[in-house]
Formats: structure tokens, sequence, C-alpha cells
């Protein structure tokens, strides 16, 4: 998610100035000494109970450490993945498993028109200077092989999301058609018995029917397009297809999750859940193994030739997003997987890692309803919706990617606290007569726990709306006044709602002229409380091109490398597209596992 777009009224976009790496990496130093207090002692020897010797150890059971498991295996390493939780999939499997890879041989056979120049440009467009060239490119020639490796290895294949734009398409080498994919259908009866311990997804799929994340957006629409209720009817057909078949059907990030277990099941890894990552092992400036507890034994496993962390954020760790983030930030408002508490990174720090992008994380615009966050992505679209702050005021392009809303949000709110979070999305009636909101059915009532928990509001007019929530009742007026005249001319001068292909992915083609923008007029209406929530953290472990775990000075760690949410991102503090976490994941495990397997 992204500073890459930074929106103020009656302005265009700009590229906010990001801290340098020298910066970071001294941040990360001073960051380090000021942990010292709280954190273990340096990285640990190996006393423990001998638990067992693999040629590799990898920590974490997500897309990035079963990516670099299956990886090590196919070149021929004996390999041990060690998960905390006691289930296996991590976050991964609780997403919709968009997977950004430029190039790879999904997308071209689709005919999508990429090429290598395409995406070099565009990602360098994207992610700007900070992330190292080398590792851009890194990114963008190994993830086509990767793919193609996964998809040789285990059960996967893959869909291409067709419409699904890069998120910037407008800028050099950006497509509007998109680079994305997605996991085809798996029967979950290849897991046999493993299947019960696959970590359960965000949002449960409708009973009966089976729905990829590019449904998503139809199903939304199923009231009022005729495609809506098309693609309805196809995933209510898949689902009795696979009914009649006796099948247990998968997608999306239950998909992936699956498959790449399926595959490590072939390549006869072993998994071990409920065994927590203790500390790393270092020996003579190397790491040679991990400290694990497994069954309530503290043990060590001894890696001959490596250790990779794929362990995930801290997203629900509350001190270190006190320590590295701004207020206000709730571990509550995340819904990146529980056990991500940021122990790989912690123990790579203990080990002498630099840390970088530790003030950031994968933002999207997310309802607090009791229980479990909502991560809005259609809602905040469609058109009849607009978010405004404390003052009643529009601040941002609603449409915009997830991440730069919530990086607008942090940085208007940090010279006036509270003034742009908690921010409201406001929809009316028609809005609700027409799209499903999360789970709801259009008409349908919301749940009174959501009233009572105080993440929805409703009232018959603007004014008692605006007391609701807290706001002024002249300036809410005001602002709904403007929006309405402009949804009616279908131009918004003042946030450029609509002016991408990405704003409109999330719309409703029946509405015309912009299919961003309707106006808000039928009471009764809603207010629905926005904070920053997020799919996960995206700072951690800083890495080379080829995963290795660096210092500050940039020296490697022998015997360390580092993926997905627990290694500083690749997309720095921005997000090219769909699957920005779980492509580079992917990639970047498989990177390490063949630097691994090259590396005598």
């Amino acid at each position: 998610m992204t500073e890459a777009v930074s929106v103020s009224a009656g302005a265009e976009p700009v590229r906010p100035a990001l801290p340098s790496r020298r910066t970071v990496l001294a941040g990360a130093g001073a960051g380090a000494v000021a942990a010292a207090a709280v954190l273990p002692g340096a990285a640990a020897r190996a006393d423990g109970a001998p638990l067992g010797v693999y040629d590799v150890v990898v920590v974490g059971s997500g897309a990035a450490g079963m990516t670099a498991a299956l990886t090590a295996a196919g070149r021929g390493l004996s390999v041990l993945v060690v998960e905390k939780a006691p289930t296996f999939g991590g976050s991964a499997a609780r997403s919709g498993a968009g997977i950004w890879l430029p190039n790879n041989s999904v997308i071209l056979g689709a005919g999508v028109p990429d090429s290598p120049e395409k995406a070099a440009r565009y990602l360098a467009a994207v992610v700007g200077p900070e992330v190292p060239a080398d590792r851009q490119r890194a990114f963008l020639a190994n993830g086509p092989r990767m793919l193609d490796f996964v998809m040789a290895n285990s059960p996967l294949r893959f869909r291409f999301m067709d419409g699904y734009s890069d998120y910037y398409p407008d800028l050099p080498g950006g497509l509007p058609n998109g680079r994305s994919i997605e996991p085809d259908q798996i029967d979950g009866n290849l897991l046999g018995a493993e299947l019960a311990r696959l970590n359960p997804a965000y949002m449960q799929v409708p009973a009966g029917m089976v729905v990829f994340s590019q449904d998503y957006k139809w199903l939304n629409l199923a009231a009022v397009t005729a495609k809506g209720l098309a693609v309805s009817t196809e995933c209510l057909a898949r689902g009795t297809k696979a009914a009649l078949l006796g099948q247990k059907p998968l997608t999306m990030g239950q998909a992936l999750a699956a498959g790449l277990r399926a595959g490590l099941m072939r390549a006869g890894v072993p998994v071990w859940l409920n065994s927590p990552l203790v500390d790393l092992v270092q020996e003579g400036g190397a790491v040679t193994g991990v400290v694990v507890e497994k069954e309530g034994v503290r043990g060590v496993v001894r890696a001959r030739r490596g250790v990779v962390v794929g362990s995930g954020g801290f997203e629900h760790n509350a001190r270190m997003r006190e320590r590295y983030q701004q207020q206000p930030i709730g571990t509550a408002w995340s819904v990146g997987a529980k056990e991500n508490t940021g122990d790989g990174i912690l123990a790579g720090q203990r080990a002498g890692a630099a840390l970088a992008l530790m003030e950031d994380a994968w933002w999207g615009p997310s309802i607090p309803l009791p229980g479990e966050p909502y991560f809005c992505l259609a809602e905040r679209t469609l058109p009849g919706g607009l978010i405004v702050n404390r003052a009643g005021a529009r601040f941002v392009n609603e449409a915009a990617p997830y991440s730069d809303v919530v990086h607008v949000m942090y940085e208007k709110d940090r010279g006036d606290p509270g003034s742009h979070i908690p921010a409201w999305l406001i929809v009316d009636q028609n809005y609700r007569n027409r799209y499903l909101f999360k789970d709801i059915l259009p008409t349908l009532p919301f749940p009174d726990a959501w009233y009572e928990a105080g993440a929805a509001r409703k009232a018959w007019t603007w004014d008692a709306l605006a007391g609701q929530i807290g706001v002024p009742a002249a300036a809410l007026r005001a602002t709904l006044n403007r929006f309405n005249a402009q949804a009616w001319s279908g131009s918004d001068p003042d946030f450029h709602r609509g002016d991408t292909a990405y704003d409109h992915y999330y719309t409703d083609p029946n509405v015309s002229p912009n299919s961003c923008l309707a106006p808000v007029w039928a009471p009764p209406f809603y207010a629905f409380r926005i904070v920053p929530g997020d799919l996960g953290t995206k700072g951690g472990i800083v890495t080379d091109a080829r995963a290795r775990a660096l210092r500050a000075d940039g020296s490697v760690i022998r015997g360390l490398w580092a993926a997905g949410n627990a290694s500083a991102a690749v997309m720095g503090h921005s997000y090219a597209g769909a699957g920005s976490t779980i492509g580079p994941a992917m990639t970047f495990g498989y990177v390490a596992a063949n630097d691994i397997a090259d590396t005598a």
C-alpha cells in the first residue's frame, strides 16, 4: 500500500518525498538499540534439546514460506517448515489470493500485452528510487519462473483476473486491464486429513457456491446488472457440480495455501504446526539453525545450508506497532493472521539484521465491526457513497487504491489528531437497495450489533446523521450538495474520482455519466466508521536481490534469508496492483531457496 498518490482538495495527485535508504537503515539501527531493553539477548547459541538436522529450515507456512520450502525440496535439499499456529497457510490462506506477477505465462497465454520493458518502467515509476534497482529486477525476472515452477510441482493452476487494472494504469508501463492472477479451483480432498488444519478464510464463501476473487466485483452488482446475475448463477452452478462430484471446492487463498501444502506433501516436506520460533541460532557470525518449541519442548533444529524467515509481519504485536507506527493504530483493525506478532523480524534483528519500512503496512479503509474488522474494497467505490472527516468534508478520492486512502488519512491526521481518524463512509437507501455490503444483501437491514458497537449509524436526514457522527451539520450539507452536483455532472474536479481505469473497477456500469459517482439523496442515510485497517505490516528485515538478510552497513548475515512480510517489501511505500503482497512473497521465497541451493 502506498504513498504514491497524496491527494488534497483541488490538486492533482503528487508523489511525496520518501525517506532515503540511508535514513531508513540508520533508523533501523537506532530501533535495534532501543529494542534492546525489551528483547531477549543476542541470537541464541546452539543449546537445547536436539530436534533434528535439515539442509534448510523455513519459518512460517504462508505463501512465502511454503514456496521457499517447495523450491528447496525441488532442488534436492532436505527441508523442514516450522509454524507457530495450529494451522497452515497464514495470512495467504485468509486472503483473496490475487497475485501480481508481470510477464507470467498465464497472462501472456491470455493475450495480455505485457513485456519486460513495460513491467520495469511501471514498477520503477510506482516504487520510486528507494527500492534498489537490482531488487526490482530480481522480482521481475524470477516471478514468472517461480510461477512455472509452482505449477510444475503442485496441483495449483491460475486464472487471469481480466480487467482488474494495475493500481496506477496511467503511469508508464501500467496496464488498464491488469496483470493479476488468482488460483483456479482445487479439490480439498487432495489434502486428506490435513485439510482440517488449513487456516480459515477471512470471509467465508456462501454455502453451495464456488466464488473466485474476480467474481466478487459482479456479486456486488447481482441485483442491478445482467452480468452480476449471470456470475451469481455461475458461482452456484460450480458449487452444485462440485457437490455432485463429491469435491470440497477451494478458491482464493484457501486454494493457494492448500495447493502449496499439497506440493509439500508430495515432496515429503514436514510441516511442524504449534512450533513457534523462539530465536535463531548464530555461531561464528552465521545463522546455523533455529530454537523452537515443539509440543512444549524447547529445542534446536540445525540448518546445514540456511534458514528462511517467512513468518509474516507484526500486525498483531501492539508494542511493536506503538514503537514504529503512527497513532492511532490498533491490532484489532488488522485482518492478518492473528499469530503474526513479528517473531521472525525480532529474531532477525537480534541476529544483526537491519529493519526498514516498519512505519508502513498494506493499508486499507476498514470498518471496525464487532468480532473482526471489515476491509472495504467495493463499498467505498460504488456510486452513491463518499467519505468525510470530522469537519464533515471530503478529503480523498474514495475510489483510489486502498493504501492511498489510508496514507492520506494518516498524513492529514498528523497535524490535527482525530480530524481524519476515524472518518465516515456515508451512503443512502438507494445505494442499499442496489448493492451488496459486506455479505448483507441489498435492502436487508444491517445487524443491530453494528450499531451497538458504534461501527454504523442511521438517520432520516442529513442533519440528524451529522449529529450522530459528530460533524457540523451545515458543513455536511454543503459537502453533500457539492458532491451531488458533481455526481449529476459526472465529474469530480476536487479529487478526480473516476479519472483512471482502476477507479472504475468496483463500480456500477449502469450509472452514467460516471460509474463512480451517484448522488446521495434517498433516506434513510447510513454512516460507517472508517479506521486505518490493514492486510498486514510491510516492514521487516532488509534483504538484497538474493533475499539474503543484511546488516545496517549492507553486509550479509550468512545463513539467513527472508521473504514475505517478515522482510521489507520490494513495493516500498507503494502497491503496484492486486496481489502485490503475495506475488513478491512467493517470488522471494523462490529466490531465497534457489540462492541457498546455489551457495556452497
